[in-house]
């Protein structure tokens, strides 16, 4: 892979690592987790406008676009910051956000009828197993119910990246700008019944977590998610996603710089069983 691929690809894996801790500064900065999600559609949204100009996918995609720009622009985003919001620590939320590959397989089996190989199940399984041991470690007392989030963000990924498949045909801008209004509109609503008045929660929300805001929707929601188009011209799926296993491991890095975290024995062994068994799963027929 040449160098100007291969830089691209680890500001890919940066990007996505650094989700986690940059939508954790912006919930410290007490920008409600549903209102917060939504005004990332937003502003992807707005973006893509020009690139979308308003045209409509024939009959066909309706279902499996509907069903992926809920799955990604509305599930996963609002579990990613409900987990985020009620866990103290970010690691093992992004450990968690792993079991979207292993949750994905098991979709594509019971959804498109796929068989999974045997060596395929002792992987999701000791996945599974990496994660129950960084579930048993006593420094996540606390942030159970975070990790609880953080599992159904993952299955709702690994979901719309089944549907995902059944939009091949359509541009990228109308996938994105589709996932972008629903999952504004959707959390919207949701925000209002459940956090309160918008208008004043917008008004309360300072420059710095605007910024953090435009952080996730422009660089993360956006170009990294562009770029890894832009490398599937020369690339199979297959060669890239093994590389996204490292996405954890600089999302860890980023944590201890910002938030100091420093990962326990259990929470160690944990990760390795995770990201090992996710990374042979991109690679195992």
């Amino acid at each position: 892979m040449p160098l100007k691929h291969l830089s691209i690809l680890i500001f890919i894996m940066i990007a996505h690592g650094s989700a986690f801790p940059v939508a954790k500064l912006a919930l410290n900065n007490s920008v409600p987790p549903v209102l917060m999600a939504s005004l990332r559609m937003f502003l992807v949204f707005i973006i893509l406008i020009p690139f979308w100009k308003f045209r409509i996918p024939s009959k066909k995609f309706f279902k499996p676009l509907l069903i992926f720009s809920v799955s990604m622009g509305v599930l996963v985003y609002v579990f990613m910051n409900l987990s985020l919001y009620h866990s103290s620590m970010i690691s093992p939320i992004i450990l968690g956000s792993q079991l979207a590959i292993p949750f994905g397989i098991l979709a594509s089996a019971f959804i498109l009828k796929e068989n999974i190989s045997k060596n395929k199940w002792l992987l999701i399984l000791t996945s599974f197993l990496g994660i129950l041991i960084i579930f048993f470690d006593p420094k996540l007392n606390e942030n159970y119910l975070g990790l609880f989030f953080a599992s159904l963000m993952a299955l709702f990924f690994g979901l719309a990246q089944v549907y995902s498949r059944q939009l091949n045909e359509l541009p990228t801008s109308m996938i994105n700008a589709s996932t972008g209004i629903f999952g504004f509109t959707i959390l919207l609503i949701l925000s209002s019944l459940f956090e309160g008045n918008i208008y004043k929660n917008i008004e309360q929300i300072n420059i710095s977590s605007w910024i953090l805001i435009s952080y996730q929707a422009v660089i993360v929601s956006l170009c990294a998610h562009l770029l890894m188009f832009y490398l599937y011209k020369f690339y199979t799926v297959g060669q890239i996603f093994p590389f996204y296993s490292l996405f954890p491991i600089f999302g860890i890095i980023l944590s201890f710089i910002t938030f100091g975290e420093v990962p326990t024995l259990m929470f160690i062994l944990g990760g390795i069983i995770v990201i090992s068994s996710v990374f042979l799963l991109h690679k195992i027929k």
